[in-house]
């Protein structure tokens, strides 16, 4: 019972910023999920929320990396819609295994050195935890600007840390939030799959 109520009183306490955050966020997902441009401009706005709520709440590396979706919503709405490589019309892309091994070290390697600074000579609260989801969320959303399929399973092991992470900070909310992100996380792996391979097989066929 106690700890229900704490999640209840973690819920009133939350500011309707946000909830608009919360609600701005699931909207960039869905949309994502089915390749729309304005899923960016959700991501923008959401992010702005978020980069402030963070920085209050000392968890550091989180407000920088929302800082940096700010500027990647400005990059994907770009590449989504004018980029050089046309990203919009190369459809959904695939990285191979070995890319995704270095990719993955590089990444953990990088978390673990920010981790130590932010732990030593900062006030932020669970560094390690916050730098590895951070960094490895930096390179995930690249991977969603330039549409690689396997992004999504990336995400659903972010976000997994991450509710352990809110949990512990009292970000009932957002909570919700990422454990929604993880199951379409999972829906989004399973539609950007059944469409690559779609268009592998209509390549086959005019090949």
């Amino acid at each position: 019972m106690e700890t229900i109520h704490t999640i209840l009183s973690g819920f009133s306490a939350m500011s309707g910023w946000e909830y608009l955050a919360v609600l701005l966020s699931m909207a960039y997902l869905l949309l994502a999920m089915r390749e729309n441009l304005w899923c960016w401009p959700a991501a923008f706005l959401s992010t702005f929320i978020y980069t402030v709520m963070y920085y209050n709440g000392a968890l550091l590396m989180e407000s920088v990396l929302h800082f940096y979706y700010m500027g990647m919503a400005v990059y994907g709405w770009w590449a989504w819609r004018y980029g050089k490589q046309r990203v919009q019309e190369q459809g959904i892309t695939t990285y191979s295994i070995n890319s995704h091994v270095w990719l993955i070290g590089v990444t953990t390697l990088v978390s673990l050195v920010i981790g130590y600074v932010m732990d030593n000579y900062t006030h932020a609260d669970y560094a390690y935890l916050d730098s590895l989801t951070t960094c490895f969320a930096v390179v995930t959303t690249y991977l969603v600007a330039q549409k690689v399929l396997e992004n999504w399973l990336y995400w659903v092991v972010i976000d997994a840390a991450s509710i352990y992470l809110y949990i512990a900070k009292g970000y009932y909310p957002t909570v919700v939030l990422f454990v929604f992100y993880t199951v379409m996380a999972i829906a989004g792996y399973v539609r950007w799959k059944e469409q690559y391979q779609l268009r592998m097989d209509e390549k086959e066929v005019y090949a």
